[in-house]
């Protein structure tokens, strides 16, 4: 499991945008970078440049998961048939804790990861605290039974900024289906992520 090693939002002042969408990123409030210097780095981006910052964008809203395991995925996606970018977001769709996320069983892909690796999440009915566990189509993932009286899920049900997407099918409030790997259009993130630079930027 990854171990985030800074504050997550950061990296929305590093990005300069809100990745997350969440209420209260500190870009709601300053747009620049962070440091001393942050409002002077207003320099035009390079090619690789450009490249590095989409991968760094999509690999942080994931949870920021390490260098090795995002691109261990990305060479997976490299492999499979079709489009090397929609398969990279449709594998990072499969982890099990983006689709705790997605099921709004937690308000952070952050929360999502911890809950998985405490234990309280069930896939199929089988315990699971594997975060980065690759969920198949038809697959059950439901709350255990401590989890349903969790502050944290009960907070992350309640919020209006997130919708649960049509690729997870709800059942009441503790348990979802994954019914179909998405396409980037249909995965609803809070801004643009360009997955065709990141794949440029591996096969540089």
């Amino acid at each position: 499991m990854s171990k985030r090693k800074s504050a997550k939002y950061k990296l929305d002042r590093r990005m300069g945008e809100n990745i997350w969408g969440r209420p209260k990123s500190s870009v709601n409030r300053r747009s620049y970078g962070p440091g001393q210097h942050g409002q002077r780095r207003k320099g035009k981006l390079s090619d690789y440049g450009l490249q590095l910052r989409a991968k760094q964008k999509l690999k942080g809203y994931y949870g920021d998961v390490t260098e090795k395991q995002f691109k261990r995925t990305y060479q997976e996606a490299a492999s499979m048939k079709g489009d090397t970018g929609q398969n990279l977001i449709g594998l990072l769709e499969q982890r099990l804790d983006m689709v705790v996320y997605r099921a709004k069983f937690a308000p952070t892909i952050f929360a999502a990861r911890q809950i998985v690796s405490h234990g309280h999440i069930r896939v199929n009915g089988v315990k699971c605290n594997i975060a980065s566990r690759r969920i198949k189509v038809g697959d059950i993932i439901s709350l255990g039974d401590k989890a349903k009286e969790m502050a944290l899920v009960i907070e992350a049900q309640s919020l209006p900024e997130r919708e649960v997407p049509d690729y997870v099918s709800q059942d009441g409030t503790d348990k979802v289906t994954f019914v179909r790997v998405p396409t980037l259009d249909e995965v609803p993130y809070p801004v643009k992520m360009e997955p065709n630079l990141v794949v440029e930027f591996y096969s540089r």
